[in-house]
């Protein structure tokens, strides 16, 4: 089971994406409570969603994202039934893959 939860609906040939990633978003910056030692970065890089082997949407992103995001975004084409894949890929060298049919 992916750690990418998507839904997707298509309405007059626009197709709207709505994704809610499981994921620390660590920046590096905040430390241990117990030890004081710095946390390191753990955050997603770059997402990427397809739509028939076609790339749709990609965003780059630093540690400033906050933990589990939220996307959301549109795209023209789409219709039921066909896929919808999101893939994200950490800094430290991590990633998963969901995918989820329009409605």
């Amino acid at each position: 089971m992916s750690d990418i939860k998507i839904r997707a609906k298509s309405s007059n040939g626009v197709t709207t994406v709505k994704s809610l990633m499981s994921h620390v978003m660590e920046t590096g910056l905040r430390k241990d409570k117990e030890t004081g030692e710095p946390i390191p970065a753990h955050f997603i890089q770059e997402v990427t969603a397809k739509w028939k082997d076609q790339v749709v949407m990609t965003a780059l992103w630093s540690g400033g994202v906050s933990k589990n995001p939220y996307l959301s975004f549109k795209f023209n084409g789409g219709e039921p039934g066909d896929a919808i894949e999101i893939t994200w890929f950490d800094n430290q060298g991590n990633s998963e893959t969901g995918t989820a049919e329009i409605s």
